[in-house]
């Protein structure tokens, strides 16, 4: 029987690595820890479309290259001696991606061929790992969910241009891969949230999901702020959340451990109603304000769903280790310590907002 995979620190240490989007959300915490293991060096590559620069962290081993893949300019910084690659770029979330489906092309499918075009001219060919999503393969159901798994069939009827782009990135990686023996490693995130998510972060983006673009630092705001939930649909839909550092977790340990083409849930394994959400946070913040139940989204048929976790932990070593509500606590006290930096990019949008 093979041996559960271990500590990945042996295998980052001393390596060369490239984090396209990594001043991002999970960018930069995966940028943070890849420094913090003793990685040789990490050249950081954003746009800032959706990311803040003050969330590059300040490192000897890091450089910061402000620009988009789309660029040959911007590629061309990319060491070619570069080991790992991790893809993080991306057009920021559904309703963004329904408002400008265009700009979700340019800045989430283009982007991952232009990166794996340049990189098939390498001699050496790095290690890429892609963050997916898991509301791709997601069966699209209101009734009862079942845990997706890796293998489960794709719809060619997906709910919008943004889960239409990252499964398009699979299918390039594939290509890539079989052609072009770029090994290509495909991390499916559920729904990821924590300390470094900034509400309103970068630049407009044509809707208020620009800022209100995530479900848990909504209401961690809203509640923050004495603010009613705002609840769709009775808070039956269900998502699978994972705290940020165990999806940094996930993608190191796809980078380590995973197959030179594998796919893997990056998951807790555990449905979570959004309702039950909603009254943890107002539980936690002491918020009286409540829920404010909305109608359901007309677009979003993907209700239930959460991801199974057996292959991540049979062939990757990889388990969350940061239950709900304790990833929320971290969450709530992050919040409070950095509401002034949230507020002043939220501030820049109020117009459009208006």
């Amino acid at each position: 029987m093979a041996s559960v995979p271990g500590d990945v620190a042996p295998y980052v240490s001393g390596k060369r690595a490239g984090v396209v989007g990594g001043a991002g959300f999970v960018g930069s915490n995966l940028t943070r820890r890849l420094a913090d293991l003793g990685a040789e060096r990490v050249v950081v590559i954003d746009n800032l479309l959706s990311a803040e620069r003050s969330n590059v962290p300040d490192h000897p081993a890091l450089d910061f290259v402000e620009g988009s893949i789309t660029d040959d300019a911007v590629l061309g910084r990319l060491p070619t001696d570069t080991e790992l690659v991790f893809h993080l770029a991306t057009y920021h979330g559904n309703q963004s991606s329904m408002a400008d489906p265009l700009a979700d092309h340019d800045n989430n499918a283009y982007t991952t061929l232009r990166l794996l075009e340049h990189l098939s001219t390498w001699s050496v060919k790095p290690r890429v790992v892609y963050s997916s999503a898991g509301c791709t393969v997601a069966q699209k159901t209101f009734d009862e969910a079942v845990a997706t798994t890796e293998d489960d069939p794709v719809s060619l009827y997906l709910d919008s241009p943004y889960q239409i782009s990252k499964i398009i990135g699979e299918l390039y990686g594939n290509y890539y891969f079989g052609h072009h023996g770029i090994p290509f490693v495909k991390a499916r995130f559920q729904n990821v949230y924590g300390p470094g998510e900034i509400l309103g972060a970068g630049q407009w983006r044509g809707t208020p999901a620009t800022v209100w673009r995530n479900v848990t630092p909504t209401f961690v705001y809203r509640a923050l702020k004495g603010e009613a939930l705002p609840v769709e649909n009775g808070g039956i839909a269900t998502r699978d959340f994972i705290y940020v550092d165990d999806i940094v977790d996930g993608l190191i340990r796809c980078a380590a451990f995973g197959d030179d083409n594998g796919v893997y849930n990056v998951a807790s394994g555990v449905e979570t109603p959004i309702l039950e959400l909603a009254e943890t946070i107002i539980e936690l913040t002491g918020n009286a304000a409540g829920v404010d139940l909305k109608p359901a989204r007309d677009w979003d048929r993907s209700g239930m769903r959460y991801g199974a976790t057996d292959k991540a932990q049979r062939e990757l070593g990889f388990a969350c280790s940061v239950g709900l509500r304790e990833g929320l606590e971290r969450t709530i006290a992050w919040t409070t310590a950095n509401l002034d930096l949230i507020e002043s990019c939220m501030a820049r949008h109020a117009a459009h907002m208006a």
